[in-house]
């Protein structure tokens, strides 16, 4: 059998998004900043009402903060929550992939819309 060639790395557009952008993504996948914060690996706090709140999230979607997400953080969310514009992510389903569907981890690879 004659492996396969690897394609060429697909670039991808990766602005930074505003704090507005980001709010806007976020609302539309219809996640709460926590769940947004948890799906990214954001680290999450126990609120002053108790419930589960991210400081980082808040200050990502936050106008007067400085801080901004990085570019292809923002594309890495909006694949992971269907709303990349050119691109989604599926299951690799080549049997001979490390990261087939027999791969114990199930990461998804992203592919072209």
């Amino acid at each position: 059998m004659i492996p396969e060639t690897p394609l060429p790395p697909t670039p991808l557009h990766m602005p930074v998004p505003t704090g507005d952008q980001l709010k806007a993504a976020r609302t539309a996948s219809g996640l709460s900043q926590a769940q947004a914060a948890e799906l990214m690996g954001y680290p999450l706090q126990t609120g002053s009402r108790g419930g589960v709140q991210s400081r980082t999230w808040q200050a990502l979607e936050s106008m007067s903060d400085e801080r901004n997400m990085q570019g292809p953080v923002f594309a890495m969310f909006l694949l992971l929550t269907g709303q990349h514009p050119d691109f989604h992510l599926e299951r690799n389903k080549r049997p001979d992939s490390a990261h087939g569907p027999e791969a114990a981890d199930g990461k998804e690879t992203a592919s072209s819309k």
